[in-house]
């Protein structure tokens, strides 16, 4: 292996140990093996590009292009697609994955899932880096500076991981590449120009070796060694002495972590936790896993959401759960926050037994709203505003989690009515101060679009449904699960104007808009009921996450609603259009009669329930609807499917299929030296050279001897080479009969092409197939084809030159 091979090598695999420091930011760390294969494959493209050699920015391009390359096949059709053909499906898809990735990380707290968009990011961040690896230490020889992009990498990683139990691991692996690196480096250096550091044995000095030599090895042994020692050195100290110094608390070595208590933090700190689990990714998912399976006695299951948590602060950027002291979770759980009077009497407890997979880490209980006691193995912690349940640290920087958990929950049914919402007191004044804070930074657009639609309205439950029956019935929204799901202080704004979302836009939207108007609101996130199995259990899936606001009203507490126009929600009964209108003294007009029933209607469209309308699935028949989307796929996506299948098919088979035309033009030709050549050919892909400093007859003792023939294959290799002297040398032949000597030349060619592939090994056989050797012939036509045009080109400029000149016209 070549000194420049070796630096090749060493540079990827530097690049592959710091790579590791990525491995904690995700739960799985199976992209590490298509991450050495992808370094791989870039590292060698990189090396045969040297070798050619290639100018450095066209080594560089090449190894950028066949990694892009890579990638978009290697993900090709994991995002979403937004055409047809191949192009789509090969570019815009990884455009799409890439951005859906981008969305991910902010999504996904730490370690998050690994989906295809983190995967993609991820691979894409350690090619870059292994490309300036690559260019530093291998293309531009400056393996010192290639630790830059390490460091970089490196740090990155530690920096959002925020260390850990296994941070001295990744510093480890990360400082041995390195090390490595710099030894190969100066060990090719020393290689090609260094001089002896240390005797000979005697006290001889032995003569310089050639460059590669097996003597350069040796030449480089001691530095080689006292480098190897001198790195082991410095690593162990970086190592021991900060695990020697004593421990500060806090600052800037101490362990990063919150108040104890909150529900951000943890207890007693530790890593942070992203509340809003990523509900975009979840209902695009194509693994639509069960999470939760759930037996229960509630007589309305449609009722029965698994609430998770409350997200009750918007700061004008995105909506998060405040930060709130955590206490013990006592066996009866708190009344739940303005229950009371007739609403807390007409509320029947019910029991649910909940059990999760061992695939889903979630943090935070899932439970029905408001729930009254838990029966749960582990360490929980409570927090009772937002009453939600959050694992307890068990460990330096593990948590507890629902894993696999089994678990009984108590719960209260509430059947609030509209007359009671309509009639609720003003809630309390701190509830109030709290719950209706929005940030000066919010557009006006959404204050002015919320008195727009409750103008008129004299309660706020009034208001509560117009918002509603505006995001779900009336206001043309569009349910879509592909739209960004955008932050900062417009995203409101923006959510308004183009009418598309999914349940975060609605939620968030409500939340905000209930807010302007004085109606206490927050967002609370977790599951819709899920689907009921013929055993009487509920599967909940990851398509069945959802957020929805929640709105307070005094004597009922925080209450559900629904503004996401999306199959299957369902909208409480105190919400719909069908409750009493409002008081005589404050009327108001109906926000929308399509909720609970359809408009008279004129027209097959208008027949349709709003609902349905909003969901796309009125207008045509099932039927006219299947053969409308195209039952299979479009002539357009067919032939540029058929366009790739002959692109990655066909170049690979044509030198055998040039081969095979030439072999049946050659022996179908009659002719005794088209035989001679195609037998010349046959040996060469076999690996039998042709000498054309040899005459036919030892050329044939030479093909014979060299290819181990059988007797019969060589009294065939002798007999065409008679027949070549014979048209060389001998007289022409005259009368009838001539030619006939000759007639069963192509058999004997034939004959002796089998027996030159059977005696070669499998390996030399498929390469005479597949890729002769004989196929340089192409290349040679090719170049005196060119040749020969050039100089006829050059003969015509020629003359003109002299026709078009004044002594060549004189």
């Amino acid at each position: 292996m070549s000194g420049q091979v070796r630096l090749t090598c060493f540079a990827a695999l530097a690049t592959l140990l710091t790579s590791w420091s990525l491995a904690p930011l995700v739960q799985s760390s199976a992209w590490l093996l298509q991450a050495a294969l992808l370094l791989c494959a870039q590292s060698a493209v990189g090396a045969g590009a040297r070798r050619v050699p290639l100018a450095r920015s066209l080594t560089v391009a090449t190894q950028l292009l066949v990694s892009l390359l890579l990638l978009v096949f290697l993900f090709a059709g994991k995002g979403e697609s937004t055409g047809n053909g191949p192009s789509a499906y090969l570019v815009t898809d990884f455009g799409a994955l890439f951005r859906q990735g981008a969305l991910d990380v902010g999504e996904y707290a730490i370690p998050a899932p690994l989906t295809d968009g983190i995967r993609l990011l991820l691979l894409c961040g350690v090619l870059l880096i292994g490309l300036l690896v690559d260019l530093l230490a291998v293309t531009v020889r400056t393996a010192a500076a290639a630790g830059l992009p390490l460091l970089a990498l490196y740090s990155v990683a530690e920096g959002l991981s925020g260390g850990g139990g296994t941070s001295w691991l990744s510093f480890l692996l990360a400082g041995c590449g390195y090390l490595v690196l710099l030894l190969a480096e100066g060990r090719d250096r020393l290689a090609q120009w260094g001089r002896v550091f240390g005797a000979a044995p005697g006290g001889r000095t032995p003569a310089a070796p050639a460059r590669g030599g097996p003597g350069a090895d040796r030449r480089v042994k001691a530095p080689v060694r006292t480098g190897r020692r001198i790195g082991a050195v410095a690593l162990g100290l970086a190592l021991a002495v900060p695990a020697a110094l004593p421990s500060l608390g806090g600052g800037v070595l101490g362990e990063r972590g919150g108040e104890a208590g909150t529900p951000g933090t943890g207890t007693g700190g530790g890593s942070s936790v992203n509340p809003l689990v990523s509900l975009q990714s979840s209902l695009n998912t194509q693994d639509n896993r069960v999470v939760l399976k759930y037996r229960t006695d509630s007589p309305d299951a449609a009722e029965q959401y698994l609430r998770i948590l409350a997200l009750d602060e918007f700061n004008g950027v995105r909506w998060e759960a405040s930060g709130r002291p955590l206490t013990e979770v006592p066996d009866r759980l708190p009344a739940p926050p303005g229950l009371g009077g007739p609403v807390r009497d007409t509320a029947s407890e019910v029991r649910t037994s909940i059990s999760a997979a061992d695939t889903y880490t979630q943090r935070y209980l899932p439970m029905p709203y408001p729930a009254t006691a838990v029966d749960i193995d582990g360490r929980w912690r409570f927090e009772p505003v937002g009453r939600t349940l959050v694992g307890d640290q068990t460990g330096k920087d593990r948590f507890q989690n629902v894993q696999g958990a089994m678990y009984t929950v108590r719960s209260l049914l509430l059947r609030p009515t509209a007359q009671q919402l309509q009639n609720a007191p003003a809630p309390d004044p701190a509830v109030r101060a709290e719950y209706t804070k929005v940030p000066d930074t919010l557009p006006p657009v959404v204050a002015e679009t919320a008195r727009r639609i409750t103008e008129g309205a004299r309660d706020d439950y009034t208001r509560a449904v117009r918002l509603q029956d505006h995001f779900a019935v009336s206001g043309g929204y569009r349910y879509n699960t592909r739209t960004a799901s955008g932050s900062g202080p417009q995203a409101v704004a923006r959510f308004l104007a183009e009418k598309e979302g999914f349940c975060v836009h609605f939620a968030f939207s409500m939340a905000a808009m209930s807010r302007t108007l004085g109606i206490p609101a927050r967002v609370a996130v977790g599951f819709t009921p899920g689907e009921k199995q013929p055993d009487g259990n509920t599967n909940v899936t990851m398509r069945d996450a959802h957020a929805w606001p929640e709105l307070y009203f005094e004597g009922v507490g925080w209450t559900r609603f629904e503004p996401t126009p999306r199959s299957g929600i369902n909208v409480p009964d105190y919400s719909r259009t069908q409750a009493p209108p409002s008081q005589p003294s404050a009327p108001a007009p109906l926000p929308s009669s399509g909720v609970s029933q359809p408009a008279p209607a004129p027209s097959r469209a208008d027949a349709c329930p709003p609902e349905l309308k909003k969901l796309g699935e009125c207008g045509t028949p099932p039927a006219a609807r299947g053969s409308a989307s195209g039952g299979g796929p479009s002539v357009t996506a067919v032939l540029g499917w058929a366009g790739i299948a002959l692109a990655v098919v066909v170049p690979p088979l044509l030198p055998l299929l040039w081969r095979t035309r030439v072999r049946s033009r050659r022996l179908g030709s009659g002719q005794v030296l088209a035989a001679w050549r195609e037998l010349g050919d046959a040996a060469w892909d076999v690996g039998v050279a042709p000498d054309p400093a040899l005459s036919p007859r030892r050329a044939a003792e030479r093909l014979v001897e060299l290819g181990a023939l059988e007797p019969e294959a060589a009294g065939a290799v002798h007999r065409v080479a008679d027949a070549v002297e014979r048209a060389l040398y001998a007289p022409p032949a005259t009368g009838p009969g001539t030619g006939s000597a000759d007639e069963g030349l192509a058999a004997d060619v034939l004959r002796a092409r089998a027996g030159l592939l059977a005696g070669a090994e499998r390996r030399t056989r498929l390469r005479a197939l597949l890729a002769p050797p004989s196929a340089a012939r192409v290349r040679w036509a090719v170049a005196d084809r060119r040749s020969a045009l050039a100089s006829a080109v050059s003969a015509r400029l020629a003359a003109a030159r002299l026709r078009l000149s004044p002594r060549g016209r004189g």
